[in-house]
């Protein structure tokens, strides 16, 4: 099972940015799914969570900025992120919640915000 994050980039403060992570050759439609976030020099995050049901959950850092989705059909998970701020830099990671399932990290995917 692999896990690929796409779609980080730099843009200015209020700007937008949409994310997607592609699970593949893994069991993804029942999974509670997560978007994680690592700044420099700072311990990995949890931003945003999605049952298999599409129930979320947010970080109140990013509540009412972020929207996590996901399309089981496409074995994808999607982070939209909206005003963006200059501490939401990090490098961003999804993975599975449940810890059992958790996989290795991988890259995941930079977002750089300027002020």
């Amino acid at each position: 099972v692999q896990l690929q994050a796409f779609g980080g980039g730099l843009v200015q403060a209020g700007g937008s940015l949409r994310l997607s992570c592609v699970v593949s050759g893994g069991i993804f439609r029942f999974n509670h799914m997560g978007w994680y976030r690592q700044a420099s020099g700072k311990e990995r995050e949890l931003v945003a969570t999605i049952t298999g049901i599409g129930s979320t959950n947010y970080a109140d850092s990013v509540k009412g900025r972020f929207t996590i989705s996901r399309d089981n059909a496409e074995n994808t998970v999607y982070l939209q992120m909206n005003n963006l701020k200059p501490e939401d830099t990090a490098v961003y990671f999804c993975n599975y919640v449940t810890l059992s399932k958790r996989l290795p990290w991988g890259q995941g995917t930079q977002v750089t915000v300027s002020s």
